[in-house]
């Protein structure tokens, strides 16, 4: 039966609505933006300039080991040749492996110009096809029963004197022409932006050493080293989809024993691993190229090491695809003189055809489906082996070579893989934990008893059946729930039910509300609760016969028996005092002090709420908006005014007493815009010229929370306080601060006290503010310390938000501050809300992150709920977990609608459970494992110091690899980094949150600016985490002007970017547009206007409007990229080697920072011997 067949002909429980019969979707909380609601992303207004260069390298890292790439058939075209539209984060990829480089050696002739994809890449999931739909395969199919041909060719070669010649190597293996190497050059050391702290040395263990809730952490310590190697194989009777092969993706190693020159690795025996599986007769199969790099080690791919077919043993699943890196480490004793430091990696490259690509696979079609005999290992002279870009090195680089950074997992390539593979069909959420598209993925949402993940998304779909199996495995089960998301225009908001005076049907024991898994038995007289188990009674007018499946016949006329996420109507026992609430106010509080006024903040202010009312947030069809409107100015003393549509004048009442603050007038003072226009127009004119003479610098703050309270108390609604303010309050009144920042702190124990309120005035101000329903919003307009940790207590508690505009400037500042104001202004918001989340028998939440009250352990408190906001729940078992069952997620939050409805919006997801580890490891959520890593990090920094807080995070995710390659990676040498597929990204990211200005901030940092992102990041979504951490980069000059497309986006490193071309890097709070040296003039006159490179001036914030198609487009991507975000990113021109260049090299966070952060490359090889520590 479809949604959309006649409604069942008994009798409708609701109100009768198109679209879905009887439930019409309502709109919600405002008009809704055109498209996506206007972004505005609050300025973070960052590291200035001036940074020093700090010396070479630490001890233990050398950033620029380098040697050519070389894989398989694969095309290495410029990182550009991917699909178009860049949408922002990212997961593991389809396919594992080398991305193209973006620099280097052309593309050989006769090469595929397409990407593609490794043999290992399984989509993740379940293999049965009645499970879970899996991320699809990039793989060719293989097919169990016909022994794989082993192709391992060992090269090996020795440090020596630099190669000679650039000549191209050409292997013919099986009649494919492998061409020659790309690759880039290193960067130059030390260049890129970001926090100091040293890089911890590459030896010696990182050890968490912090108290609290990092303890736990700390104390579990390696992992028990006693488990098998490898998983069984698959037995033959498995039924392996074709679209799921077995076999593990092309492992990229970083070995690191030291075995002879001429050493070849013996092969992995077949019968214990799971990638022993052969491919099927006739699917082409590209060859493993395997290097060794000089001196040291071996650089092995190992696609398959099989040497006989797996016998048909029963046993669990194939272990997830892998991908591995080999290479050594830095030697353990860095500074022993005469050790050269070595380090070797390569990604040899298995690639098969890729749905999506135009490019042909030119590869033989097929190897026959007999075993062959596995080639001579060949040796091959380090001399003949192109190095990069040879003459170009200062002399002392030449011998050196170093880890092809286009052989370690790419994000870019991740993101245009599962672009590629999952962005033309609607994700249908009707089966049990499947792991959606990235967040940097477009795709639509159908939902079929599932929530969206636009509403929900988790850190992994398959989670273990017992608290022992996570405490092996580390990886947090924790789910990042929005519950107000903005969904795009095609896809229709949650539909609203009205169960009229009974409410909605719950569970008798525990209260969970009706959903798609709750199961009706006895003839549908009762319903089991899935939750619970226990049994309850369908109430007479709710009751419905079953069909022969045991399903109610009207299941798919109701959304709270057919759909993942719906709205109830509440009743009045869902109200506070058990009275329906009125529609809530919005008050408007402005600073008139001194620096208010000058800076043109006051008149700026003024002159648009003039015109910001007529855009309240309202419902649907509304004429008008319900909310009513009040305004206050400010500075030692509070001005109210009376703004009564009777009167002719506005009024204006002052409070001097404010140590015991009141609201002098009630009537008049918060009233409704249409009637009140005239009165309130004049006031807005008025206020500008009253204070225009002011001397007054001093101001008060806690006091204005408090009078916005009282007037909301009064008016006995919800609402929320819009307040513009500049300087730290020092006035003498309640909640006056002092100046306490200290520089001295950072990297003590002490520092910790710089993200803590100095006062416990405010969180106690939250506490009444929240009981009131009373949400702030702070807009701060600082030219100097502010005290954010303390001033941010209040919106953070209450669910509001903080804006703040360092050096506020009307000329280049007005832009973002109003876009962000009016975004503000015009959302959809919930008040006075309370969130619970329910979870199925054996697992509960047990811990939550973002900006809400908690007064218990179980209920999330909110003020002011909007749909930018999420709440981060971390879950722990509390009992086993069945295959069977699964686990199940209920999320229900109460709010007031911004007409005044009292409301219940649901949201329900079913994960899947699993007692195989590496069922875990194949169903994870990279991105969403980052944001919850990061607020996690970043609450820690509280009670913890920062390198505790650090080396947590080290030590967490070494041992969710570590697990990894103990429990489900096929034997292999120790010198193999090996990472899930799912998890391949995680070393990267997990260096970028880091090396964030929060976690290692430089010189240039601001104590303010830490707190800010501190609180930021706690209420982000995963697409805003995404790109935060890792920034967007497009190449500008390679835009299609005549196509919708974007170009593909290229990795964040200095390498990538070349002297004569423009880039476009965005990270959610800044756009900038970096301009190359040596751009074309016809270039930068279509862009800017103007003749050449030394007339652009770096001072716009808006590029001029130009009538060329250049223009337009480079325009469109900067709208188009400022409308996808929630707060307003100013636009930054960057010239290259201009004083700004070192502020946007911070961004480029591949690379080594100048304040220590370590460059990816770094950063992998450390994990690595992290991961070795915790296996030996």
């Amino acid at each position: 039966m479809s949604v959309n067949q006649p409604a069942h002909t008994g009798p409708p429980h609701g109100q009768p609505q198109p679209g879905y019969p009887g439930y019409p979707p309502p709109g919600y909380g405002g008009q809704q933006v055109p498209g996506m609601p206007l972004s505005q992303y609050g300025a973070y207004n960052g590291p200035m300039t001036g940074y020093q260069q700090m010396g070479g390298p630490p001890q233990g890292y050398f950033p620029s080991l380098g040697f050519p790439s070389k894989g398989s058939p694969v095309s290495f075209d410029s990182d550009t040749s991917f699909a178009p539209d860049f949408i922002g984060s990212l997961r593991a990829p389809a396919a594992s492996g080398a991305p193209p480089p973006t620099s280097g050696a052309p593309v050989p002739p006769g090469q595929p110009a397409g990407s593609q994809f490794g043999q290992g890449d399984v989509r993740n999931g379940i293999p049965a096809p009645t499970v879970a739909m899996q991320r699809p395969s990039a793989s060719p199919q293989y097919m169990l029963g016909t022994a794989p041909t082993p192709v391992s060719q060992p090269a090996t070669f020795q440090y020596a004197s630099p190669p000679t010649s650039t000549q191209q190597l050409t292997n013919h293996m099986a009649g494919m022409q492998i061409g020659g190497a790309s690759t880039s050059a290193p960067p130059p050391a030390g260049l890129g932006y970001g926090p100091p702290t040293s890089v911890p040395p590459a030896s010696g263990s990182f050890s968490a050493t912090g108290s609290g809730q990092y303890a736990s952490y700390a104390s579990q310590g390696p992992l028990p080293l006693n488990l098998p190697h490898g998983l069984p194989p698959t037995s033959l009777s498995q039924g392996l989809s074709m679209a799921q092969p077995a076999v593990s993706g092309p492992p990229l190693a970083l070995h690191l024993s030291s075995p002879a020159p001429g050493f070849v690795p013996p092969l992995v025996s077949a019968a214990a691993g799971v990638s022993s599986y052969p491919p099927a007769a006739g699917a082409s199969r590209p060859p493993a190229m395997q290097g060794a790099l000089p001196g040291h080690g071996m650089l092995t791919s190992q696609p398959n090491h099989a040497t006989s077919p797996p016998p048909p043993v029963a046993g669990p699943p194939p272990g997830p695809p892998m991908t591995s890196l080999q290479g050594p480490l830095p030697p353990t004793h860095p500074s022993q003189p005469g050790y050269p430091l070595q380090q070797n990696g390569s990604f040899g490259q298995n690639r098969a055809t890729q749905p999506n690509y135009n490019a042909a696979y030119s590869g033989p079609t097929s190897y026959g489906s007999q075993p062959g005999a596995p080639p001579p290992p060949k040796r091959l002279d380090p001399d003949s082996i192109p190095s990069p870009h040879l003459n170009e090195l200062p002399p002392q680089q030449k011998p050196r070579h170093r880890i092809d950074p286009d052989a370690i997992p790419s994000p870019i390539q991740v993101i245009e893989d599962d672009r590629n593979n999952r962005g033309s069909e609607p994700f249908v959420t009707g089966v049990r934990g499947q792991v959606p598209p990235l967040v940097t993925t477009n795709f639509l949402v159908k939902d079929q008893g599932n929530a969206s993940p636009r509403y929900i998304r988790c850190t992994s779909y398959n989670i273990p059946c017992t608290s022992d199996m996570a405490k092996q495995s580390q990886v947090p089960l924790a789910a990042v729930i929005k519950p107000l998301a903005t969904l795009p225009s095609e896809e229709a908001p949650p539909y609203l039910v009205d169960h009229g005076d009974s409410g909605p049907i719950r569970c008798n024991r525990c209260k969970a509300y009706m959903c798609p898994f709750m199961q009706f038995i006895e003839g549908g007289r009762r319903f089991q609760c899935c939750f619970c188990s226990c049994v309850t009674e369908v109430p007479s007018h709710y009751f419905q016969h079953l069909d022969h499946t045991g399903r109610r016949v009207d299941y798919y006329d109701r959304p709270e028996l057919s759909l993942g996420s719906y709205e109830f109507l509440a009743t009045v026992d869902y109200c506070k005092n058990n009275q329906l609430p009125n529609p809530p106010a919005f008050i408007f509080m402005i600073d008139v002090s001194y620096n208010a006024v000058r800076s043109g903040l006051v008149r700026l202010v003024c002159e648009e709420l003039k015109t910001l009312l007529d855009y309240l947030p309202r419902e649907g069809n509304m004429e008008e908006s319900a909310i009513r409107v009040g305004f206050v100015t400010y500075n030692k003393v509070l001005h109210f005014y009376n703004v009564k549509s009777s009167l002719a004048q506005p009024q204006m009442m002052v409070v001097s007493d404010v140590a015991d603050m009141f609201v002098p007038l009630l009537d008049g003072f918060l009233v409704n815009v249409n009637e009140s226009r005239a009165v309130f127009t004049s006031l807005l004119d008025q206020i500008p010229e009253m204070f225009a003479d002011t001397r007054e610098t001093e101001t008060v703050f806690g006091p204005v929370i408090q009078a916005g309270m009282e007037a909301l108390k009064e008016a006995e609604c919800a609402g929320k306080l819009f307040i513009f303010h500049t300087s730290l309050p020092i006035a003498e009144a309640p909640g006056k601060l002092k100046n306490r920042d200290d520089k001295k702190l950072i990297n003590t124990d002490k520092e910790k006290t710089l993200f803590q309120p100095q006062t416990s005035f405010y969180s106690n101000l939250a506490k009444e503010c929240v009981a009131q329903g009373c949400c702030v919003d702070l807009f701060l307009f600082p030219n100097q310390y502010l005290d954010v940790a303390t001033l941010g207590v209040v919106p953070y508690q209450t669910g509001g938000s903080v804006y703040k505009y360092a050096y506020f400037q009307v000329e280049t500042d007005q832009e973002r501050f109003l876009n962000d104001l009016r975004r503000d202004v015009q959302k959809e918001v919930g008040f006075d809300a309370v969130m619970r989340v329910r979870t199925s028998t054996g697992i509960r939440a047990t811990d939550f992150f973002g900006a809400f009250y908690m007064s218990n352990t179980t209920d999330v408190e909110l003020a002011g709920l909007d749909c930018d906001k999420t709440i981060t729940v971390e879950f722990k078992h509390d009992d086993k977990l069945s295959e069977d069952s699964g686990a199940l997620l209920q999320c229900a939050v109460l709010y007031t609608s911004c007409v005044g409805q009292r409301r219940l919006r649901i949201h329900n997801l079913s994960l899947n459970c699993c007692t195989q580890l590496a069922d875990l490891y194949r169903n994870c959520e990279t991105d969403t494992l980052i944001n919850f890593l990061a607020k996690f990090a970043y609450r820690g920094l509280l009670n913890n110091p920062v390198k505790a807080v650090r080396d947590t995070l080290i030590n967490q995710c070494a041992q969710i690899l570590a697990c990894y390659r103990k429990n489900c990676a096929s034997p292999s040498s120790a010198g193999q980094l090996i990472l899930p597929e799912c998890m391949k990204l995680l070393p990267v990211y997990l260096n970028c949150v880091l090396k964030s200005d929060v976690l290692q901030p430089g010189s240039e940092v601001t104590t303010d600016d830490r707190a800010y992102i501190r609180q930021l990041v706690t209420t982000m979504d995963v697409a805003e985490t995404n790109v935060f951490f890792y920034p967007r980069l497009l190449p500008l000059t390679k835009v299609d002007v005549n196509s919708d497309s974007l170009p593909t986006a290229i990795r964040n490193s200095e390498e990538r970017l070349s002297k004569g071309d423009i880039y476009l890097l965005e990270n959610g709070l800044n756009v900038f547009l970096w301009v190359g040296v040596n751009v074309q003039q016809g270039l930068i006159q279509n862009l800017f206007g103007v003749s050449s490179f030394s007339q652009i001036s770096s001072s716009m914030c808006t590029l001029p409007v130009l009538d060329n198609p250049f223009s337009k487009k480079v325009r469109s991507i900067i709208e188009m990229f400022q409308a996808q975000r929630s707060r307003y990113m100013k636009l930054l021109i960057v010239k290259q080697e201009d004083k700004v260049d070192l502020l946007f090299k911070h961004f480029l966070v591949e690379d080594k920072s100048v304040n220590g952060g370590a460059s990816y490359v770094d950063f992998l090889c450390h994990m690595h011997k992290e991961i070795r520590q915790l296996l030996s």
